[in-house]
This record gives structure tokens, C-alpha cells and sequence, in this order.
């Protein structure tokens, strides 16, 4: 009896260890290779900088690559790398196997930017490829209330700051920029690209609501139409003209009938408005026209530039440095095209620039003009702009 349990003792044992064995389609399977295109975790990494004045096959030889390896490097560029460009202060990621006190460079990665990399490969075979980080863009919600300046506080709500150049071109119509108070607000929704967990950029504002007071202007990106940015109604944000022809610092003289002149001290009027730039800044087109002449001029306006833009609205640019190339008179310019350079020319105390504005010949004040529209968005969208703008309406308010 005895011996019969021994037997089977024995038996159930090695059918325990039978099946703990490990069944062929249960072997461990090799991580995936990642994008790069080599398995950077099994490597030690020391990250570097391209020197002030090194060149490819020296920066090479101190990442510990051996002469004749950087050398065929060099050869094997071609295409896919410009040795000539890389960048003093550009980051390079050193991936090396072996022990810290005998490393062999396996790897280097030379990284042109926040998305582009070129891979060295020393391990193995040499070989050289390039590769670009994958970017995600992520929709995400801004909510502003201007309290110093529109870049400031969009920092300070956590919005990426180039966000706010994209907001100037989107109301450059509609909203002056240059003169934003305490209180203003703008509420955006807008893609974000992100790489890696970090932003990288501002991709399209889908919608955007600026309030000051009772005044609020929406703005629905729409592909649909001519334009890409329309209110509720339809209306294009796109207007005949810009808000002003250029990035000033602050109004210096406005219009007025009864002005004592900083040169001659007589008093007369000033039709028109005084924008203090510094020397050089670029002056535009405040809507399509026709110049009617760009030259000098007697009557103490300095460097001018007239436009004609239709039958009803003119425009004048004064005291220029100078002009930008091609104009001249009977030359046809778009609207925001650059037309020339602030000055002090003429009868001036100082670098502005004196912009006026005639409506069916009469000067009218700059800052008060009611700029027409442009073509408004197509009927048979307006539906479907509605529901998109009830929609963003609903977010912005969660």
C-alpha cells in the first residue's frame, strides 16, 4: 500500500511540473521598436550641445565616434542631412552601450526642433534617417479679461501667447487692439498642437467672443464662404478697411478743426490722425485701391501716399522715410500690403504718422469711420453656421 501512494505521489508531481512548462506560443514577445527606429531605453543617455563654430565630423569624434565611422557619416548626409546647418546651441541626445567608464556611442540624435530629429546610427552598420515626433492637436478653451496687456494676460490664464496675434488678425476690423481696456474679455476656442505633453503651437480658433461693455463681436470660422471668420448673423468680420495702417504706439494728435500746429505754433485744422510710431515701421494699405501718387510733397506733409480705394474713400500717408518697392503711382495695392516706412519728413517734430481719410471728398475722422462689410456668408449656410454657433455657445458657458 505504501508503495502504491509513493507511485502516485510521483505520478501527480510531474504532472504539476507539466503544466507549469511554458507552451511555445507563451514566449515573451520583444517590445515593439518605437518610432525613432531603435530601442532608446536599453541605452544610457547624455545629452549635449553643438558648439560655437564645431563642425559635423569633429562633433562626431567627441561623441566618440572613431575617425573613419564620422568620416562615412559625413558621406552618408546626402539628402537627408546639411552638416553646413546645424545650429551652435542645438541640442544633441548621446546614446551610448557599455559601462560608464568604457562607453561606445551607439546613437546620437541631432534635434532641429521641437518635432524634427535626425537619427546617427553607430551600432551594428552606420545609417542615418530622419523623424518627426507624432504632434496631437487638442481642442482647448480660453478665457481672458484684460487687466495689463493682452499678451500678459494671456499668459497668466494659461493660453500659449501667440494666441493673441492670432486674435488681432482675426478682428483686425473690428476690434482696436491698441486701445483694449480693463474689464475687455475675449473667450476662445482654438486648437491646440501638442508634442509630447508640450505645446507646440496654436492651430485654428474655431470661435471667439470679444466683449467690451454692451459691445460684443463673435467670430465662427467657416470654410464655407469667401471669408473665413463671420458673426451669428453672417456677416463677414472681414471689413473694407483696417482698423489703422499700421502698429503704433499711441495716438498722438487727433482729428479736430482747431489744432495749434508743433511747428509753425499758427492754429488750423488737423483732418486727420497722428499715430506715434518709431522711425521705420511699417506702414499699410488700409484697404484695396489704386495709389494715386507716392512722392514728395511741398506743403509740409514730407514723403506722401495717396489712395484712391472707390468712388467714395480716400486715403493719405504722411511724413514718411520712405516708400516700399513697387509703389508708385497708377501701381494697384491690396489691403494690408506693406506701402511704407514712418518717418519724420516734411513739417514734423518727431517719427509718425499723419493718416487721413476723405469720404465723397470730405475728410472724415480715422477713428470713427464706419468701414463697410465684406460679402456677407451665402444663404444656404446660415443654418448650419447657427447651429455651430450654439453649440460653441453651450461650451463656453460649462
Amino acid at each position: 500500500m505504501k508503495k502504491i501512494l509513493i507511485i502516485l505521489s510521483a505520478i501527480l508531481l510531474l504532472a504539476g511540473c507539466g503544466g507549469h512548462r511554458r507552451k511555445p506560443d507563451e514566449t515573451p514577445k520583444e517590445e515593439p521598436m518605437p518610432a525613432i527606429g531603435f530601442r532608446y531605453n536599453n541605452y544610457r543617455r547624455v545629452d549635449t550641445k553643438v558648439l560655437k563654430n564645431e563642425t559635423f565630423i569633429p562633433m562626431l569624434e567627441r561623441l566618440g565616434a572613431d575617425h573613419s565611422a564620422a568620416y562615412t557619416m559625413a558621406t552618408l548626409c546626402d539628402t537627408v542631412f546639411s552638416p553646413r546647418r546645424m545650429r551652435a546651441g542645438a541640442t544633441v541626445e548621446c546614446y551610448y552601450s557599455g559601462d560608464t567608464l568604457a562607453p561606445v556611442l551607439s546613437y546620437a540624435v541631432y534635434n532641429h526642433n521641437r518635432i524634427k530629429q535626425t537619427v546617427f546610427q553607430f551600432e551594428d552598420s552606420l545609417a542615418i534617417w530622419n523623424y518627426r515626433k507624432p504632434v496631437v492637436t487638442e481642442e482647448r478653451y480660453a478665457d481672458i479679461t484684460i487687466a495689463s496687456s493682452l499678451w500678459a494676460d494671456m499668459i497668466e490664464a494659461g493660453a500659449d501667447p501667440s494666441l493673441a496675434m492670432v486674435l488681432a488678425d482675426i478682428y483686425a476690423w473690428t476690434v482696436d487692439f491698441f486701445s483694449l481696456q480693463p474689464g475687455d474679455r475675449f473667450q476662445v476656442i482654438y486648437d491646440a498642437d501638442m508634442c509630447e505633453g508640450e505645446l507646440i503651437g496654436t492651430g485654428d480658433v474655431k470661435f471667439a467672443r470679444y466683449t467690451s461693455g454692451k459691445y460684443v463681436v463673435n467670430a465662427i470660422r467657416f470654410e464655407e464662404g469667401n471669408d473665413k471668420y463671420y458673426n451669428e448673423k453672417g456677416e463677414s468680420l472681414r471689413k473694407a478697411f483696417l482698423k489703422a495702417p499700421l502698429k503704433f504706439t499711441r495716438v498722438s494728435s487727433k482729428f479736430t478743426y482747431a489744432r495749434k500746429h508743433p511747428v509753425t505754433g499758427k492754429v488750423r485744422p488737423h483732418t486727420g490722425v497722428d499715430y506715434a510710431a518709431p522711425s521705420g515701421t511699417p506702414v499699410y494699405a488700409l484697404g484695396d485701391g489704386v495709389v494715386q501718387s507716392a512722392g514728395w510733397t511741398t506743403t509740409g506733409g514730407g514723403n506722401v501716399i495717396k489712395i484712391k480705394h472707390n468712388n467714395v474713400y480716400s486715403t493719405a500717408y504722411m511724413h514718411l522715410k520712405g516708400f516700399a518697392s513697387g509703389i508708385r503711382a497708377g501701381v494697384r495695392v491690396r489691403q494690408g500690403q506693406l506701402i511704407g516706412y514712418v518717418g519724420s519728413t516734411g513739417m514734423s517734430t518727431g517719427p509718425h504718422l499723419d493718416f487721413r481719410v476723405w469720404k465723397n471728398g470730405q475728410p472724415i475722422d480715422p477713428l470713427h469711420m464706419d468701414s463697410p462689410s465684406a460679402e456677407p456668408l451665402p444663404k444656404e449656410y446660415l443654418p448650419q453656421l447657427q447651429e455651430m454657433y450654439s453649440s460653441y455657445l453651450e461650451t463656453i458657458a460649462e
